[in-house]
């Protein structure tokens, strides 16, 4: 039943028939836990809600905590869930192993936990709490098996840092990292391997710009993510099988294109985001949700855009 799952999906683009076969394969054994990752990314790829999924994996936690990728999983649907303390939580009582499309997914979690926790207390006024988080981000525990990159995108860390010193009013500190964001090359490309640099670090390298008053700069990076998303809409991009290893283990064949489609979504939202037009924010991310309801980044700026205070306040208060 689990191979006529993969052959219905794979072969034959029927996913009711998929499922079908997935779930009868699971009810004939519940302890196994690979056909239990193999249904839940199933589930995934037909866009099953992330509440839905992660109540399952919760439903099953001792299965979960047999492998590495549900794990990271189920971290990744906390995170969604906005449940960032006990993602941390998971993912720091895990030893995990190195896996082949495992890499960067890990201690991606790990550090959107914590900027997530760090945003949660710069809000509260718990500047201290939000350096500690952020400091924290940059280190990957060794539990998690995976060294950061020399490369590794921080834009984001230091953009938050740079609010954060600002909300205790060490000037000086607050500048340098507000700098420290701005750096690094801008890439909007689908980043389709795991030392690709996030094209979402754009945005915050435009929100320290602003920071820094340099309104031009941070808006002429905006009108970029718009403009990219609405040229590249359309693209097929081909997946090069001679690159380092892919982000993902594909059980199911991936739909690039439209993986591609969620991504142009992804940086309008940003864009117009930035830009503080919070409806055509709305439109991009809801219109990249609706492809793609895991989709981390665009949940949480999603949020951004629903914060009680506007988001002209956000840049130096959140």
């Amino acid at each position: 039943h689990r191979n006529l799952g993969l052959a219905y999906m794979n072969r034959r683009k029927d996913a009711g028939r998929s499922r079908a076969a997935y779930q009868r394969a699971f009810a004939l054994d519940p302890t196994d836990a690979r056909v239990f990752f193999e249904l839940d990314q199933l589930e995934k790829k037909l866009g099953r809600a992330p509440a839905e999924r992660l109540a399952r994996l919760s439903a099953h936690l001792e299965l979960v905590r047999r492998r590495d990728d549900l794990m990271v999983e189920y971290a990744t649907l906390l995170n969604i869930a906005g449940r960032h303390r006990e993602a941390l939580d998971a993912l720091l009582s895990h030893t995990f192993h190195p896996w082949e499309g495992g890499e960067g997914k890990v201690s991606g979690q790990y550090v959107v936990a914590l900027v997530e926790l760090a945003k949660e207390a710069l809000r509260a006024g718990r500047t201290e709490a939000a350096i500690e988080h952020l400091l924290r981000a940059r280190v990957y525990p060794e539990n998690l098996a995976e060294g950061k990159l020399p490369n590794a995108a921080e834009n984001h860390i230091d953009y938050y840092l740079g609010l954060a010193y600002k909300q205790i009013g060490d000037a000086l500190r607050s500048k340098e990292h507000f700098t420290r964001a701005t750096q690094g090359a801008i890439e909007l490309n689908l980043a389709m391997y795991y030392n690709d640099r996030p094209s979402d670090m754009a945005f915050y390298c435009a929100l320290a710009h602003a920071a820094l008053g340099e309104p031009d700069k941070a808006n002429a990076i905006f009108r970029q993510l718009i403009a990219y998303g609405d040229a590249h809409m359309e693209d097929e991009p081909t997946i090069d099988y001679f690159a380092v290893s892919l982000p993902d283990f594909l059980v199911f064949e991936d739909d690039l294109a439209q993986r591609n489609r969620v991504h142009c979504l992804y940086l309008k939202g940003l864009g117009w985001l930035g830009l503080g037009d919070a409806k055509e924010a709305t439109i991009a991310l809801d219109a990249a949700l609706a492809l793609d309801p895991a989709h981390v980044g665009a949940t949480l700026h999603r949020r951004m855009v629903n914060a009680v205070d506007r988001f002209a306040e956000v840049q130096t208060q959140m």
